[in-house]
């Protein structure tokens, strides 16, 4: 089991900088140039949400630092409005432009294009189901381990 457990968290590391490298090649054929594929995810992350940027830290979705550098480039180009939560001033809250929301579609139909190439793949959707199932109970061992410790 320690073998395949291995296997898979390197695997896992692999498919998430595979996604960004996917995200990265759309953006360079819509001819965006000033936001990378972390950036992009975040916007779809974010979708048609306001949220507080904290909120995006504690889903776990970004690390601290590299979520508020993210924050303020994607503000810089015009993706997206933030503003100061009026009970909590040290608490900003951010959402999409119109910028955002499009380039958010886009990524939307490069999803559809991926899952409907992965369907003319012969990939059958019990499969990812099963495939996701195993890699939520992976991040719940993992959550588990954060809050409680040893296993």
């Amino acid at each position: 089991m320690k073998d395949q457990y291995l296997d898979l968290t390197k695997l896992i590391e692999r498919l998430h900088r595979r996604f960004l490298d996917v995200l990265r090649t759309e953006l360079n054929r819509l001819g965006i140039k000033e936001i990378n594929g972390v950036q992009a995810l975040l916007l779809a992350n974010i979708g048609g949400d306001e949220i507080v940027i904290r909120d995006l830290v504690e889903r776990g979705y970004y690390q601290g630092s590299n979520v508020s550098y993210n924050i303020k480039k994607l503000v810089d180009f015009g993706y997206l409005e933030q503003e100061r939560v009026e009970h909590d001033r040290r608490s900003v809250r951010v959402r999409l432009t119109d910028k955002a929301r499009d380039l958010v579609a886009k990524v939307n139909d490069l999803e559809e294009r991926n899952a409907a190439a992965l369907e003319q793949e012969g990939l059958d959707p019990e499969e990812v189901r099963a495939a996701f199932k195993t890699l939520r109970r992976l991040e719940r061992t993992w959550a588990d381990y954060i809050q409680y410790g040893d296993f």
